[in-house]
């Protein structure tokens, strides 16, 4: 198709160059596109047949395809054209690929003065600019106008939280959803480089992760395309989030987006990216926000307490790891911005774990096809000393052994290991002593206990057993 009937200045002078990029041809003229590109000047020098042959060219390789060409030419030829926030870059890769670096400016100097003025002063601009360059890779990184769009976007974003122009104050995390995972990962880094607020970088990303995934979020997962484009598109976004570290992501978010994860079949990678996520901030989240978890895709079933259980797991690692002394410093850093209480020390972030952890494993106790296994891998991943008393986990206990009549004594003691009975209340070993359910060595336990109190002179404390409402 031919491209320059409408513009070029000299129609009744045979063309003797024919630029060919994919279908379209472009009939010019070596007088007027040698002078000013120096990679046509060298193909033509290079081409037999003499000065008067007509020169035929394919640049297919060329950034920008023909429309970018299409402009090159005008530009060449003295036409008008029009410079915009969607081919400003695309303009600057042709002419690099081009060689046109006259000592006036020439093309790349009018696109440079463009973005400088306009394309990249506001922040839709710079965003409309990087996300052109994602055609144009890597070409648009080799000349650098990528890096300059993610700091222009990371400027703009900074200048907006200190003086916001618009309402509602975070209108900017919407622009983001525009851009590639790939080009978002360039606007975190260029936000850390300027040494973004931690609830900048969290605004950012769970904004980016939840318009961007809109769709998969809102059908939990199940209703998803399990073997192609929500998969990459969840594993793709999951590896650009900020780290823990920078910027701590709320549980309930990390907890829905690994439900996501395991259910259209994510990457091992990914999921357990989102599982040390998850620990990270674990004594914020809630016994439901686990739940979702470990729930399958309908939420109707237990299906994922694997996944909960390493989460836990990890999250205990890390809290020993930071009572041993070497990540004490980091473990308070990341508790301050993640805006959990800076006065709450390890032991008490592993006991809200683990009150956490009992709840859970209380809701999860009356699926009957679950595993005496799982239920105490569970249960039993909190160390039994991060509780003061064990009766709430006494209470998820009596709930399993309820919910599965048909345990043997062996089966029963094994699910009553998780717990000990000396560790709780008066009220829990009174429950516990006539409780039939319980195997006759924890009945046994909890009995002595009291004969001991009795004998030293304890009275045990006083109190109800209201929330023991699953027992006998």
């Amino acid at each position: 198709m031919d491209r320059t009937s409408q513009w070029v200045s000299s129609p009744d002078i045979p063309a003797d160059l024919l630029i060919r990029i994919a279908d379209d041809v472009f009939p010019l003229h070596k007088a007027v596109m040698v002078p000013k590109c120096g990679y046509i000047r060298k193909a033509v020098a290079a081409a037999r047949g003499g000065a008067t042959a007509t020169v035929d060219l394919d640049l297919s390789a060329l950034p920008g395809a023909a429309d970018a060409f299409d402009k090159v030419a005008r530009y060449c030829y003295g036409a008008n054209f029009e410079i915009s926030v969607r081919n400003a870059a695309a303009l600057l890769c042709a002419a690099a690929f081009l060689d046109m670096h006259p000592t006036d400016g020439g093309l790349a100097g009018r696109v440079e003065e463009f973005l400088a003025k306009v394309g990249l002063r506001t922040l839709p601009g710079a965003v409309a600019v990087l996300r052109s360059c994602e055609g144009l890779l890597p070409a648009a990184e080799e000349i650098g106008v990528v890096q300059r769009s993610a700091d222009a976007i990371a400027l703009r974003i900074c200048n907006e939280v200190l003086f916001p122009t618009r309402s509602p104050p975070e209108w900017w995390t919407v622009e983001l959803a525009a851009l590639s995972p790939a080009s978002f990962h360039k606007v975190i880094t260029a936000l850390r480089c300027r040494r973004a607020e931690p609830e900048v970088l969290v605004a950012a990303a769970t904004a980016y992760a939840e318009l961007l995934l809109a769709e998969v979020l809102a059908a939990d997962g199940h209703a998803a395309d399990h073997s192609g484009m929500h998969r990459a598109l969840v594993e793709s976004v999951v590896a650009v989030l900020p780290s823990t570290d920078d910027a701590p992501l709320p549980a309930a978010f990390l907890c829905h987006l690994l439900h996501v994860a395991i259910t259209i079949g994510a990457s091992a990678k990914t999921c357990r990216d989102l599982e040390l996520r998850v620990a990270a901030v674990l004594d914020q989240a809630t016994a439901g926000d686990l739940l979702t978890v470990a729930l399958d895709g309908a939420g109707e079933r237990v299906q994922n307490v694997d996944a909960v259980r390493r989460i836990i797991t990890a999250f205990v690692e890390r809290d020993s790891a930071a009572s041993s002394g070497g990540g004490a410093n980091g473990r308070n850093r990341r508790a301050s911005l993640s805006g959990a209480g800076a006065l709450q020390g390890g032991g008490g972030a592993m006991q809200t774990v683990a009150k956490t952890v009992d709840e859970v494993a209380a809701e999860i106790a009356t699926e009957e096809s679950l595993p005496i296994s799982k239920f105490v891998g569970l249960a039993g991943a909190v160390p039994k000393e991060a509780r003061a008393t064990h009766d709430c986990l006494y209470r998820a206990v009596d709930i399993y052994l309820k919910a599965h009549p048909a345990l043997d004594e062996m089966e029963r003691e094994k699910v009553c290991g998780v717990m000990d009975p000396l560790k709780l209340s008066y009220q829990g070993r009174l429950h516990a002593s006539q409780n039939n359910r319980l195997p006759l060595q924890a009945v046994l336990s909890a009995l002595y206990y009291d004969q001991l109190k009795l004998r030293s002179g304890g009275n045990g404390g006083g109190g109800g057993w209201d929330a023991y409402g699953n027992g006998v």
